[in-house]
């Protein structure tokens, strides 16, 4: 019987934890908890809280917790758990039951009978065991899980396909790490949901160092996915070869310089509802959806109702049996809806989607009409501005006639003056403001629209020296486009 100190405890106890969540051990002392092999018979029904946790419990019987009808939490960590009895929950609160700790155990197979009971479960650590093996049924039931923890073990393979978006919807994340997988199915991950990848750690495995696992955890690396981000340093993979070792990958990514991604553009990619894309250019349209095994078949709807499966209908469009369309050379004909549908030949289900394609001609096209144009105009300016010295420099001088000298009584002026008079007036024959009017001849003609500045002689008179200066001048005002201010 229990004294009157133990009695005074667990009113204390019981004031502090109205709720049942007391240790066993201290609601029933005579049972000496730190050395339960078996699961106690007697306990009270109204329990929240389970802990028996630290003990040397072996195996949970069937039906080892009925009548928990009001359970929400179980602690069974640091025990020596090897087997779980079918129907060892059953009777138990099943869906109110959301956390299971099984932590730090013996448990070295995950058999499909061990959570049927508990469909409400949402949180199970199962970490620090002994696993080797997790048949693929085993989280079938376990609609509502949202974490599992199943890091530090010894796996060497698990059944990522078993997990799909629309049988595990709340599921966030799923520990893997710590333990022994070689290889990742990769298609198998890359089908999980987005939310679920975030969440999907696996480092310290025993990964080979190859260009598909490399280029997983890169994308993932990239979009910051924090499975990655938060543990860089402990993604390792092993190098075979001269020297066998373990690499750092994040670390030392010279190693991977040599891979070509561009074939695995199949299983990196993610599709968009709306895809645009260049005329000439590749485009992969992919056909996601959450249906995935060897009884699945996919095919694809053109927007010109042509019906498109594996391999694809030509040499311009190719399909792959993963359900990825591909069309090599795109046009812009090509654009509009394509419509893909996934069928499951073994449980009858299917899922379909639409992906809308837009092709545009390339950026550059409307560049080089623009640098032709410039060119063609540049070419005008060079031609008219050769035209214009042409016409000042290679037209024949049209020298007006030579007078006889009048009498010496009718004129005055002296010879001399004559003929600088004379000067001045075939320099104005070229420097007028006024075209001439006569066109004989090739490049008489001037056009009225070029930018040339004409100086009109006045009747004063220069010397020489003055005269070939003016005539310099006069010049250089053709490639001006503002009037030349003479002094």
């Amino acid at each position: 019987m229990l004294t009157s100190q133990h009695k005074f405890l667990h009113l204390i106890l019981k004031w502090l934890f109205p709720r049942r969540t007391v240790p066993l051990c201290l609601r029933h002392p005579q049972l000496h908890c730190p050395g339960l092999e078996t699961v106690p018979k007697e306990m009270p029904v109204t329990t929240v809280t389970l802990d028996l946790s630290h003990n040397r419990i072996a195996q949970l019987k069937e039906v080892s917790f009925g009548g928990l009808s009001r359970l929400e939490t179980l602690r069974l960590s640091h025990n020596q758990l090897t087997t779980i009895k079918p129907r060892a929950f059953q009777n138990s609160s099943g869906t109110l039951l959301r956390h299971l700790d099984l932590s730090s155990n013996h448990i070295c197979d995950l058999e499909q009978h061990y959570f049927i009971d508990l469909p409400g479960l949402e949180e199970l650590w199962l970490f620090n065991n002994r696993i080797v093996r997790v048949e693929s049924s085993v989280f079938a039931l376990l609609s509502n899980i949202r974490k599992a923890y199943l890091s530090h073990n010894r796996l060497t393979d698990f059944p990522f396909f078993s997990i799909q978006k629309h049988t595990h919807p709340y599921l966030l994340l799923l520990d893997l790490s710590s333990n022994r997988l070689p290889k990742l199915p990769l298609e198998d991950i890359l089908n999980l949901p987005i939310t679920l990848q975030k969440g999907l750690y696996l480092h310290n495995n025993s990964l080979v160092c190859d260009c598909s696992m490399y280029g997983l955890f890169h994308k993932w690396a990239e979009r910051n996915f924090t499975s990655v981000t938060d543990f860089r340093e402990e993604h390792t993979c092993f190098v075979y070869g001269i020297q066998k070792g373990t690499v750092r990958f994040f670390k030392h990514e010279r190693y991977f310089e040599k891979c070509n991604f561009t074939g695995m553009r199949l299983f990196l990619a993610e599709q968009e509802a709306s895809v645009s894309a260049n005329a000439g250019s590749a485009v992969l349209l992919h056909c996601v959806t959450t249906l995935t095994g060897q009884h699945v078949t996919f095919f694809w709807v053109s927007p010109s109702q042509e019906y498109v499966a594996p391999p694809g209908n030509s040499d311009s469009i190719k399909m792959y049996s993963n359900g990825s369309l591909e069309i090599m050379e795109a046009r812009t004909e090509d654009s509009g809806i394509y419509w893909c549908m996934a069928w499951d030949h073994q449980l009858q289900r299917n899922e379909t989607r639409e992906v809308n394609l837009t092709v545009a001609m390339p950026q550059n096209h409307e560049s080089h009409e623009g640098f032709n144009t410039g060119f063609t105009t540049l070419l005008g300016c060079v031609v008219s501005l050769a035209l214009v010295l042409m016409y000042l420099y290679l037209t024949p001088c049209r020298c007006p006639p030579c007078q006889k000298a009048p009498p010496p009584a009718a004129n005055t002026t002296s010879p001399n003056q004559m003929i600088e008079a004379g000067a001045g007036s075939a320099q104005s024959s070229i420097l007028t403001p006024t075209p001439p009017t006569t066109t004989e001849g090739p490049g008489r003609k001037v056009s009225t629209n070029k930018h040339v500045v004409f100086w009109k002689h006045h009747s004063k008179l220069l010397s020489p020296s003055q005269q070939k200066a003016r005539e310099t001048d006069s010049i250089m005002s053709v490639f001006s486009e503002t009037p030349i201010m003479l002094p």
